[in-house]
């Protein structure tokens, strides 16, 4: 199984900034502690503070590059992205959306997501558990594929 990981913009930051929000822990440490868990899952990340580059690497992966799923942390994009949602409706396999704060808990603005309505689920509030969460989602979602 193959599942990619992509963040969006600011999330390269993650360990260094707003830990009250987000965490002191970086998302090196999350990859080692999600590849520990899953070894038999190829898991693999990406990161760009870039609109058009995430939807180039979502392509990639979930329509021509035959991955099982895609967790997605868009950041702030999550609440504007029209390109995003439209870029998650055509692909071939299953994305999570995830956040590592609870958006409800935050500003108005962020209470409404645009890509959640393309996405197979969402996941909040979990720092950066959410992470697992959602791969654990993904796992679970090709396991009764294949067994059904």
């Amino acid at each position: 199984m193959k599942i990619q990981i992509i963040n969006g913009p600011n999330l390269n930051l993650l360990g260094q900034r707003e830990p009250g929000i987000y965490g002191s822990e970086s998302m090196e440490n999350c990859l080692t502690e999600l590849r520990k868990r899953y070894p038999e899952v190829q898991i693999d990340y990406y990161q760009s503070n870039v609109e058009g580059e995430l939807i180039n690497k979502m392509q990639e992966v979930g329509f021509f590059g035959g991955y099982d799923g895609i967790v997605l942390n868009a950041g702030a994009y999550t609440h504007t992205s029209v390109a995003l949602h439209d870029c998650i409706r055509s692909l071939k396999c299953p994305v999570v959306e995830v956040h590592i704060s609870n958006v409800h808990q935050r500003e108005e603005f962020r209470h409404h997501s645009m890509i959640s309505a393309s996405c197979k689920g969402v996941i909040c509030g979990f720092g950066l558990d959410s992470y697992r969460l959602a791969v654990a989602a993904l796992i679970n979602a090709q396991c009764t594929m294949h067994n059904a």
